[in-house]
């Protein structure tokens, strides 16, 4: 199988199967002499692991990240530092249960790569989705958190990389009532907390019908300097969007307003920009979601994107065996009721990644 690796000149690939010993990644382009330990990654995989609440999966892995290469501490370094060599990053796999999934190992499961997987490759790992699993994303969030140490290193000050879940099935927050510090308050990562009991309530019916939902989240970056991206196949958002469509049940990305731009006019959609007390041009509006020509503005950087309820229901669904057989399937295990509730650490994790990529690029061509 090819294409695992992500970026350019800041370059992720991930590893391993869902119920094989472990997963993990290998960040290659890191710059040297950055401080990195494993607290500093383990932070970041905390928040996505599994079985957090009742509202996600209930698979028990710690999902503890060793350092195996790239770092180096003596004396001399006031800690441990990336020496600028690859940095592979191991989380053992230690909570699966392959049994569950014996029923499926001849039928294609409705919404799954299965039958996609076995028309590529002629083979496929059943157990949990294999390759195609959610549980690979714990791999991006631990690079993610290397990214998110470049980008300190880069920016004076720093970028700030936050995601939220703004909407499920058709209950939305109210954007009047966004508070960052709720998204960490909440099993949900809703910045709203009045949605949270209608979230809650939702997924409680979701959850008791045996069926699933989707979900939209948000990720914003701020603190990234104007100038970062380059045209016209190097463009920022092409390759954010990129990014995040790549993880697990997203069909759908937007920039800044996206397809609600489809519905303004000229002058609603362009940023005026004014001069600002500081003398710098000051925009009165973010339509474009902080890229412009697919070069940063120096606005928040804002995507969002659509993930699909999860394709593992308790509720029959008719499909068909690798013979060709009409049968009928119902898919056990345990699996997340909306899998965009975990998705949320794993879009800032890309969107870091993005970032780190373009970072070190436009250093290397400007010298800035």
């Amino acid at each position: 199988m090819s294409h695992n690796t992500f970026g350019h000149l800041f370059r992720v690939t991930t590893w391993g199967e869902s119920h094989g010993p472990a997963i993990g990644a290998v960040v290659d382009g890191c710059p040297p002499g950055i401080r990195l330990d494993a607290e500093d990654i383990q932070a970041d995989l905390d928040r996505r692991k599994p079985g957090q609440s009742r509202f996600v999966t209930q698979r028990r892995e710690e999902d503890r990240v060793e350092i195996l290469s790239g770092v180096f501490e003596d004396d001399r370094s006031e800690g441990q530092r990336t020496t600028g060599t690859p940095i592979s990053l191991l989380i053992r796999n230690t909570d699966q249960r392959s049994k569950d999934y014996g029923e499926i190992r001849d039928r294609y499961r409705p919404g799954h790569a299965d039958i996609a997987y076995d028309a590529k490759y002629g083979i496929r790992d059943y157990r949990g989705g294999g390759r195609s699993s959610a549980r690979e994303t714990a791999s991006r969030v631990a690079a993610g958190a290397v990214a998110k140490k470049v980008l300190d290193a880069l920016v004076p000050g720093g970028v700030k990389v936050r995601a939220a879940l703004v909407q499920i099935g058709e209950e939305a927050i109210d954007r009047r009532d966004w508070d960052w510090a709720e998204v960490d308050r909440n099993p949900f990562f809703c910045p709203d907390p009045q949605a949270v009991d209608r979230f809650e309530a939702l997924l409680d019916r979701v959850r008791k019908a045996g069926s699933s939902i989707g979900a939209i989240v948000e990720v914003v970056a701020e603190g990234v300097p104007a100038g970062w991206g380059a045209p016209l196949y190097g463009k920022l958002d092409q390759d954010l969007a990129a990014a995040l469509m790549s993880i697990n049940a997203v069909k759908g990305v937007e920039i800044g307003d996206g397809f609600a731009a489809a519905e303004l006019s000229g002058e609603e959609n362009a940023d005026e920009i004014r001069t600002g007390p500081d003398g710098r041009p000051q925009f009165q509006s973010n339509h474009a979601g902080g890229v412009l020509g697919g070069i940063s503005s120096g606005q928040p950087i804002v995507a969002r994107f659509a993930v699909k309820p999860t394709s593992s229901i308790l509720m029959p669904r008719r499909t068909v065996d690798r013979d060709g057989h009409e049968v009928d399937l119902i898919t056990k295990g345990r699996h997340d009721p909306c899998v965009g509730i975990r998705a949320v650490p794993v879009a800032e994790a890309m969107a870091a990644i993005v970032l780190a990529d373009h970072g070190l690029r436009h250093r290397g061509q400007t010298g800035r």
